[in-house]
């Protein structure tokens, strides 16, 4: 977990896996040990930060519509970390069902 270009060709491939759109990506080795990095894609973002002296990583897996599937991605990140444990959590963010007539006129949807 102290790779910054195995760790950024991971969270790439995950995008990649889930058939996101990468916008861009940015990762940081920081010193003595950890990395950090974000791959932005226009469905939302991947983050990871890594804590190799306790042998931990926390990563999000942030997607907004239904065309993208993140299992995709916790499947290859799995493959490349192997992990020995790990916990996975699933958090509906965001707007999940919209009130009718609560939106401006401009992003009102016709029905």
């Amino acid at each position: 977990m102290n790779d910054v270009k195995l760790i950024e060709d991971a969270m790439v491939g995950a995008a990649r896996a889930m058939r996101a759109n990468i916008v861009a990506s940015e990762f940081h080795h920081f010193n003595p040990h950890g990395v950090s990095g974000m791959v932005i894609i226009s469905e939302s973002h991947l983050s990871i930060h890594t804590w190799p002296e306790y042998g931990y990583a926390a990563v999000d897996v942030f997607t907004c519509g239904d065309v993208i599937d993140p299992t995709n991605a916790h499947e290859l990140l799995r493959e490349a970390f192997k992990p020995t444990s790990e916990s996975v959590m699933e958090l509906k963010r965001g707007l999940l069902r919209v009130p009718k007539g609560s939106l401006p006129k401009a992003y009102a949807v016709k029905e």
